[in-house]
């Protein structure tokens, strides 16, 4: 029996030096980079292949990159015959999904990510803040903690014992100290410019939503599990608002991979660098994954029956 599979995309910290590879095989690929280069107005090629950590840290740099990045991943598999029943994408990965579901074009897309990346990075700067993983405790406990701390909040529920908490500096502090004491494993500061996904991001979701309103969307090929409400979508207008409101708020993965499941999804292929989100797949029963990265195409048809 063949599995059912759906290609899900990572988000900002998945990005590394040497990650064009898989664009770099695609025709059109420096006319892609060309255009990110220019909307951007940054040397993208230079840091994608010799750029320092902290430039590709760098939510301008990260997010154009990761999006063609995971965006050609994903085209690979398809092109490989890779057969999927839906897509989902983790922060800055939804928008790569959606443009593998043919909801904009790949250009259309890259657009509205470099303006993403430039409208965050800006609030970032004028707003100090950042975001830690805590590892050990549930979503829930930390929630029931974060309720009594001024200027925190959860961004990212990634899996059961892996939960992001985005907010000011002070608020960080705050919490930090709640959570070791409430029994949390292990804190740990993120690499990121700033406190996405939270309330914080406000300024720069509203200027998102009006350039999202005059994008056009079509209905997407496939179900796209969006992360604002861990459930599928095709219809254009439900997407559109639901990417609408994504800089501030929390990307409920462990929800996504759990709905995922229930709609009868048996294996996870992550299109883009890395292997996070198929580390986080592990701990959901019942879900297979695999990295392109790391799988050769044919053996993993072969494998899952894809």
């Amino acid at each position: 029996m063949s599995a059912r599979v759906a290609l899900v995309f990572p988000g900002q910290g998945s990005q590394r030096i040497g990650m064009l590879s898989d664009l770099a095989c695609l025709d059109g690929a420096e006319r892609l980079l060309d255009a990110a280069e220019a909307l951007s107005g940054l040397p993208l090629r230079h840091v994608a292949v010799a750029g320092t950590p902290e430039q590709l840290a760098d939510t301008r740099f990260a997010q154009p990159l990761l999006y063609l990045t995971d965006w050609a991943a994903g085209v690979k598999a398809l092109a490989s015959g890779v057969t999927p029943v839906a897509l989902a994408g983790h922060s800055l990965g939804e928008l790569a999904a959606l443009a593998v579901a043919g909801v904009y074009s790949v250009e259309a897309g890259l657009e509205l990510v470099v303006e993403r990346s430039r409208l965050m990075a800006d609030v970032a700067a004028e707003t100090p803040g950042g975001m830690v993983a805590v590892l050990g405790l549930d979503a829930t406990s930390i929630a029931a903690i974060l309720d009594g701390i001024e200027g925190v909040w959860i961004a990212n529920d990634n899996s059961a014992g892996q939960t992001v908490v985005s907010g000011t500096p002070d608020g960080l502090v705050a919490a930090t100290g709640v959570l070791n004491g409430a029994g949390a494993r292990r804190i740990v500061p993120l690499a990121v410019a700033g406190p996405f996904h939270s309330p914080l991001m406000q300024p720069a979701a509203t200027r998102f939503a009006d350039l999202l309103r005059a994008a056009t969307f079509c209905d997407a090929a496939l179900p796209v599990f969006q992360n604002t409400s861990a459930a599928p979508a095709t219809a254009a207008e439900v997407i559109r608002q639901r990417l609408a409101g994504q800089i501030v708020s929390p990307v409920r993965w462990t929800e996504t991979m759990e709905a995922l499941k229930a709609a009868d999804v048996t294996v996870l292929l992550e299109c883009g660098p890395g292997a996070v989100l198929t580390g986080l797949a592990k701990r959901v029963e019942g879900l297979s994954a695999y990295a392109i990265e790391q799988t050769d195409i044919e053996d993993f048809r072969r494998e899952v029956g894809a």
